[in-house]
This record gives C-alpha cells, sequence and structure tokens, in this order.
C-alpha cells in the first residue's frame, strides 16, 4: 500500500520549488506575499527577499479570528492588502508555498487584489 501523505509532500514540495524558481528567473524587485495554511488557520507574510526581511503580516490567529475559512481568509486578505498599500506596495509575487490555487488560497487572493494589490 502507498503512503499517500509522503506523496502528497513531495508534490507540495515541488510545486513550491517551481514557483520560487520562476519569482527568481523574473528577477523583479517586487516583495513576495507568502502564503501558509493549516488545517485550522491561515497566514500570511509579504517578505523582501534581497534583504531578507518580513515587511508585513497577517493570520487568522493575529485578527483573533477563531478559524481560518474562507470567510476569515478573505479577512485577512483585505487586511494584509491594507497593511501593504499602507507600506506604499501595490505589485508583489503570490506564493501559494506549494499548495493548490483553490478554495482558501483563492479567497485570500481574490480580497487581496479586491483591496488593490496587484499580481
Amino acid at each position: 500500500m502507498k503512503d499517500i501523505n509522503v506523496n502528497r509532500k513531495e508534490n507540495r514540495f515541488n510545486r513550491h520549488k517551481k514557483i520560487l524558481r520562476r519569482f527568481k528567473r523574473i528577477d523583479n524587485k517586487n516583495p513576495r506575499l507568502r502564503i501558509t495554511k493549516t488545517n485550522s488557520h491561515i497566514f500570511a507574510q509579504l517578505l523582501d527577499d534581497k534583504k531578507n526581511i518580513v515587511i508585513v503580516s497577517s493570520s487568522s490567529l493575529q485578527l483573533k479570528l477563531p478559524n481560518g475559512n474562507i470567510d476569515n481568509c478573505k479577512k485577512v486578505g483585505a487586511d494584509i492588502a491594507k497593511k501593504a498599500l499602507a507600506k506604499k506596495i501595490k505589485n508583489i509575487n503570490f506564493d501559494t508555498g506549494g499548495a493548490k490555487y483553490i478554495g482558501r488560497i483563492a479567497a485570500l487572493a481574490d480580497a487581496a487584489r479586491k483591496e488593490g494589490l496587484k499580481f
């Protein structure tokens, strides 16, 4: 019997490597919006890879939301966009962390776009 979880982890890791390779190949000066999701919460960080610093961050824990469902992901996306726009950052690269662009990840991205971020 195959170990499904190992294959899932490897697939997510390979997707994330492919995303990061694409950002390095583009070599632009845009910060990277990194999304991390767990079963119960979602985290978003705006990273500057040149200086290796976190510019702004937001999460369902930081906003004191009970979980990371789709409605709360929209709130996190709107919050990270407002914080980024306050720092005068409009153009970003979107990094899903190897997760597929559906569900909670897509809801967060749509909310960030609606607030004014471009990616």
